[in-house]
């Protein structure tokens, strides 16, 4: 007898990248954690599920796709990350005034209908809130894992909080809480706490889930993300780029002992020859 195991997915980890508010840098830190990943050798791709609101190609500097081949979507690639995003099949000022339906399907022909190769890490970008985009991501996708970025301050962690539930109730994995703008550096080095402080590591610790680091709060990092020079390429050695660093590494990290962890809760099947 031989134990035959299941062949390799294409995605070896789906991750989503998740908050219940916008504007707290959720494409930012899924971005910059994209581009360490594949920098550090591993097989990336991206995928932007903020299908009314999609900014990671602009992040990334990618204004196309390449020719399609036949029906089937091929990636742009920028900084060694494969991407897909809406904002690169419509007009940037074209609004989509789409249902649950039509988004759904739309998330399904970006997993389905796209040549992503065989990828290490597939990073899900998903949109702020707790709606279709979610559900369709979760339907669609065996997510390996989800994180929850927030602001330090009250109202982003009551949102945050809503977006981890959501989660679970889809029963997909809460790996950790990313903190962003946590505090700003001042030239005599002391930090400024504009957002509050403490707030990602006491959600992280009230639902029972990893803190996975904080990120300071730095004009460059968004000036790099309109440039589509993210700040781990513009200027490596900031405390921005340090801290994304140290969180990717976390990411992956984390990622790779929750897919352990259902290789050995799987049943394996047995084949008699």
């Amino acid at each position: 007898m031989k134990s035959e195991t299941e062949s390799s997915p294409r995605f070896g980890c789906s991750l989503a990248i998740a908050s219940g508010k916008g504007g707290v840098g959720k494409s930012t830190v899924a971005v910059n954690v994209a581009i360490v990943l594949a920098q550090d050798g591993a097989a990336v791709g991206l995928l932007d599920a903020d299908v009314y609101g999609p900014n990671c190609h602009i992040m990334l500097g990618v204004d196309k796709l390449p020719p399609p081949r036949g029906k089937t979507m091929i990636p742009a690639v920028a900084h060694g990350v494969k991407v897909v995003s809406m904002g690169l099949l419509v007009g940037a000022q074209q609004p989509l005034a789409w249902r649950g339906p039509m988004l759904h399907s739309a998330i399904r022909q970006f997993v389905d209908d796209v040549d992503w190769g065989k990828l290490d890490f597939l990073i899900v970008d998903l949109p702020p809130g707790t709606g279709d985009a979610q559900l369709s991501v979760a339907q669609t996708l065996s997510l390996s894992g989800g994180f929850i970025v927030t602001l330090p301050q009250a109202v982003s962690l009551a949102d945050a909080r809503r977006g981890l539930e959501l989660f679970r109730q889809l029963q997909v994995p809460v790996l950790g809480v990313i903190e962003n703008m946590s505090y700003l550096s001042m030239p005599d080095g002391s930090q400024m706490d504009v957002f509050g402080q403490g707030g990602g590591e006491q959600l992280a610790e009230d639902a029972g889930v990893a803190f996975v680091g904080q990120i300071p709060l730095d004009p460059a990092v968004r000036v790099g993300g309109d440039a589509g020079a993210p700040i781990v390429v513009a200027q490596p050695e900031s405390e921005p780029a340090a801290a994304l660093r140290k969180i990717a590494a976390t990411i992956a990290e984390k990622a790779g002992a929750q897919s352990r962890q259902r290789q050995a809760d799987s049943i394996p099947i047995e084949v008699i020859e």
